[in-house]
């Protein structure tokens, strides 16, 4: 299997048209439907349902698909690692981010960084703490922004920023008309509440209400903050996440909890099992060498 036929491929896929890929690829229609049928021969199954003006992806062919893009991704990091080590400081460097503070942070560090690297590029991927590591893991991101607690054997890093969890109250909500600008612990007990998914988030949680001898009433488990604001807006519940400023929403209050409070740790994150390019590197130093020392 070659990675010119997986690039066909995906195109094709995406394209869910002969003709209409051949035109993006710059090539006849036959060689390409070649290419597509030989792959389909040696994997032994069809990749795609033909109609007469569209195609569409079997089981085989989504999964293809999806593998598909992670190796043309990896192939291309290759390049870019091995260019980068016999040439000035050039490439791509892949960022991993969780929702929150995390994007805010790392515009920070590329600004500063731009002023020393000013060729080197950058591929900013958000989302959940879970699809941030499995991202890490699997070599699509060379370094990420992550919330701890996080898997200390396969994982390394060091903590860039402390941020209060805070209360995502509806804006019709009696909780959100009280003047105070925060939000006691105990006011939220007996009230539904929206949660991040990860287990070891929904046990903090947990302990932080046994700090004032109650159980907090999770009525729902979210991995997407933002989708955590959606039910929120509706008045389905109060949502417990990390502080996350410059995101308005009119149709949403939120207040730092106190009483007592909780902060969550950002932690700039690698794999122990990859290794990292030059550009990764002098970007971890970097932000060593101009946060100030938060811990491990």
């Amino acid at each position: 299997m070659e990675l010119r036929t997986l690039y066909y491929f995906t195109v094709t896929a995406q394209e869910k048209n002969i003709t209409r890929a051949a035109e993006m690829l710059n090539m006849c229609q036959p060689p390409l439907s070649r290419q597509i049928r030989n792959l389909e021969d040696e994997l032994g199954v069809p990749l795609f349902i033909r109609g007469k003006r569209h195609l569409d992806l079997t089981p085989e062919g989504e999964v293809l698909l999806h593998r598909a893009r992670q190796i043309l991704e990896l192939e291309k990091k290759a390049v870019q690692e091995i260019t980068s080590m016999c040439s000035s400081m050039t490439g791509t460097l892949r960022l991993a981010l969780v929702e929150g503070r995390a994007p805010y942070l790392a515009a920070r560090w590329i600004a500063g960084f731009r002023e020393e690297y000013p060729l080197v590029r950058y591929n900013l991927w958000n989302g959940s703490s879970d699809d941030v590591l499995e991202r890490l893991h699997k070599g699509l991101a060379d370094l990420a922004i992550i919330a701890r607690p996080y898997d200390n054997e396969h994982v390394d890093g060091f903590v860039v920023e402390h941020e209060p969890w805070a209360a995502l109250i509806p804006r019709n909500h009696p909780l959100a008309q009280n003047p105070e600008g925060s939000m006691p612990l105990k006011k939220l007990v007996g009230q539904p509440l929206i949660v991040p998914s990860r287990k070891s988030r929904i046990q903090a949680i947990r302990q932080w209400f046994s700090e004032i001898g109650e159980e907090p009433d999770i009525l729902c488990e979210m991995s997407n903050y933002i989708d955590a604001v959606a039910l929120t807006e509706q008045g389905i519940g109060i949502s417990i996440f990390p502080q996350t400023t410059y995101t308005p929403n009119m149709l949403v209050v939120t207040k730092p909890i106190t009483e007592p409070p909780y902060q969550v740790e950002y932690a700039l994150a690698w794999s122990k099992e990859q290794r990292l390019s030059d550009i990764a590197e002098e970007f971890r130093n970097f932000v060593q060498d101009t946060e100030p020392c938060l811990g491990s």
